[in-house]
């Protein structure tokens, strides 16, 4: 039985990964939320109409369903995760998603899944297409569609006050670090760690946690030197922590190439166009601009929405 996010708010939460971060216990965040509404009341953003060319690129029995399944994870703000009420799922991917559903004339129904069900589940069409943080990678492209609609950059959080920045993959040389497993941060940290041995220099030690709680608290205590994540969740931890700092900011895609976030589909759906027309619609109509603003991700925009750009290389 399908199951919504409202319905699924309750159970644990799963790890979010997408470009790559751990869930949150909201109840452990922050009073200061650095001026987003973390209310039940969200009064997302929704297209003015349907945009009926891009719905015309709908397989038939997406159209006549009358419904977009779209799976997805919640746990880290402000990507996803769970309202002040402890059960309603907000954030920008579930808008993004909706305002895509609203210009495709289609009611969003969501699915909560973990980030490696994700994927299963699109393997297996139990959801029309995936949007949680998905960074457009070469590996990836061999299974899957993408639809661009953000721009993707992963951020180093440390203890706020110490002199050690990441400018490099040599600066991580010798340091403990949190990643979330199978995310293309990871990727980069092997990366960095095989360019790093061969230069004789030592390896990273590379950590992970069930939780974004139990990162933090690895952090603060000096159990990890630094997490590697999705530079807006580590953002809005440093905006409402007030004890960490980014230390570090760079592409998702590598030192030579901007990542880029996409709704993803199973490949050769037939939805893909789709949810390209709908994203470029929403960008011309002004809607999409509402989403990333109302979520302080304004920097993260994309001009157009793009099919199957160059992404994250299968060999650094």
């Amino acid at each position: 039985m399908k199951r919504s996010l409202l319905a699924v708010a309750l159970l644990p939460i799963a790890l979010l990964a997408a470009c790559g971060a751990d869930p949150v216990n909201t109840q452990n965040a922050a009073a200061d939320t650095g001026g987003i509404n973390t209310a039940p009341e969200q009064n997302r953003v929704v297209a003015a109409k349907k945009n009926d060319a891009a719905a015309a690129l709908l397989p038939a029995k997406v159209r006549e369903r009358g419904t977009l399944v779209i799976g997805g994870t919640v746990g880290t703000p402000p990507l996803g995760f769970v309202a002040d009420d402890n059960k309603t799922p907000i954030g920008i991917e579930i808008d993004i998603a909706t305002l895509v559903a609203s210009e495709l004339g289609l009611k969003p129904d969501f699915q909560v899944t973990s980030w490696e069900n994700l994927f299963v589940g699109l393997d297996s069409a139990k959801y029309d297409v995936g949007f949680s943080n998905i960074t457009v990678t070469e590996k990836r492209k061999q299974k899957y569609d993408f639809a661009t609609y953000r721009k993707d950059d992963i951020s180093f959080e440390a203890k706020k006050g110490g002199s050690w920045k990441v400018d490099s993959g040599k600066d991580v040389a010798g340091k403990t670090i949190a990643v979330g497993s199978g995310t293309n941060q990871e990727k980069i940290l092997v990366d960095w760690n095989e360019a790093n041995l061969k230069a004789g220099l030592p390896a990273a030690s590379i950590k992970y946690f069930q939780s974004a709680s139990d990162t933090y608290l690895a952090l603060s205590s000096g159990r990890i030197d630094a997490y590697f994540g999705p530079n807006p969740s580590v953002a809005y931890h440093v905006k409402t922590s007030g004890q960490t700092e980014t230390i570090g900011k760079f592409s998702g895609a590598g030192a030579s190439l901007q990542g880029l976030i996409a709704a993803t589909t199973k490949k050769d759906s037939g939805l893909v166009k789709a949810f390209q027309a709908a994203l470029n619609a929403a960008i011309a109509d002004g809607s999409y601009a509402k989403v990333l603003a109302r979520w302080n991700v304004s920097n993260e925009a994309v001009g157009k929405s793009e099919i199957n750009p160059p992404g994250l290389p299968i060999t650094s």
